[in-house]
């Protein structure tokens, strides 16, 4: 049985992440680089002196404790979730699950409109009971303490889930590891599943099958990986070498988490690349307080280590039956739908030219929106 929950950090918590915090040693930096050598140490720097001294987690614990918050005993573990039932005639069940470097807060701004529509403007019609859990090792759920921890086997586990509450058929959604969760879901339980909504679609390449035009989108991705994937090769090999320092190092976390909110937030602009375009220090500060508390960077990366091994659901995804759902955002080399449609059946697929790769919080109307329109006719 579900049992309810609340947030309640303990003072002694807070106050060793504020020691550490006056405690870093800062790296030297080079003059004038920014972001090209990865984490801008200036940035990173301003933002652990707004953690330490103008950041108030007590407020945002509160905002969090206003979610309806829940864990299930599932195989050995504690999994946390957010648990907002529907209000309409008829809503629809839906786990929303978030990826890496993310956690359940991401889903905040769209936990309402999805399950209230009428008090956001919208159709009572459109309601779901929105699930929204944490993944295992990531905020305040368990971490595994056994190796195989993969994106299918939280499908299996979200599965059950699902089934405890009493949701046997369900709509999924979610985007980086939670399209490879959602995708599972439809793979593998396709009798229980009404439809996929995806955020992000990661299909395999037959490079040998690509036209002049697929090729050249191809060759951009193989170029973006081997400049960004650093961290997915240290993450698939050796999570816990890195695992130690960001376990010590609040500095060290901000470095290592949010130079990817950077990198994959669509925040383009004059003058550059800004991420208060999307976020307040605030709310960045919220996303590392809830890692830094619950000390899960470690077994987040793990999931990487889990999910990239053979035969893996994220690596080699079986053909999805149910139908299937994309949005995809503004982020760089977006696939072409012709590429993904072997491996879905998808029945919506839509450009969505604002935001990036954490839309829940860049564009969530965009997002509500698309999530309701895809599940519409399936209802």
């Amino acid at each position: 049985m579900a049992e309810p929950f609340r947030i309640a950090v303990p003072d002694e918590v807070i106050d060793d992440l504020h020691r550490r915090l006056d405690a870093t040693r800062w790296p030297q930096a080079l003059k004038g680089v920014g972001w090209d050598y990865g984490s801008d140490t200036a940035y990173i720097a301003e933002l652990c002196r707004h953690w330490r001294h103008d950041y108030d987690w007590r407020v945002h614990e509160a905002a969090l404790n206003e979610l309806p918050q829940f864990t299930q005993r599932i195989d050995g573990l504690d999994v946390h979730f957010v648990h907002a039932e529907g209000r309409g005639p008829s809503p629809l069940p839906l786990v929303i699950t978030h990826g890496w470097p993310s956690c359940f807060w991401e889903m905040h701004k769209v936990v309402g409109p999805l399950s209230d529509p009428a008090a956001h403007g919208g159709d009572p019609a459109d309601a779901f009971h929105v699930v929204a859990p944490s993944l295992p090792g990531y905020g305040f759920s368990s971490p595994p303490t056994q190796p195989g921890m993969s994106s299918a086997k939280v499908a299996d586990m979200w599965a059950e889930l699902m089934a405890a509450l009493g949701y046997q058929r369900f709509g999924a959604q979610g985007g980086d590891w939670g399209s490879a969760v959602s995708a599972g879901l439809g793979a593998m339980h396709p009798d229980r599943m009404v439809g996929v909504h995806l955020n992000m679609v990661a299909p395999p390449i037959d490079e040998a099958a690509l036209t002049d035009e697929q090729r050249q989108w191809w060759e951009g991705v193989k170029q973006y990986r081997d400049q960004e994937w650093g961290y997915v090769h240290l993450q698939r090999t050796k999570p816990q070498t890195a695992a130690v320092g960001l376990t010590d190092s609040p500095a060290g976390l901000a470095a290592w988490i949010v130079e990817k909110w950077w990198r994959w937030s669509d925040i383009d602009g004059p003058g550059g690349r800004d991420l208060a375009r999307r976020y307040t220090l605030d709310e960045l500060c919220t996303l590392l307080t809830v890692y830094w508390v619950t000390a899960t960077i470690g077994p987040s990366m793990r999931m990487y280590y889990e999910s990239f091994g053979a035969g893996s659901a994220f690596n080699q995804p079986p053909r999805i039956t149910v139908p299937t759902g994309v949005a995809v955002f503004n982020e760089k080399n977006r696939p072409p739908r012709e590429l993904a449609e072997p491996y879905y059946n998808i029945t919506r697929w839509t450009g969505v030219d604002d935001g990036g790769h954490f839309p829940a919080l860049e564009n969530p109307d965009a997002l509500v929106e698309e999530v309701r329109a895809f599940f519409r006719p399936l209802r």
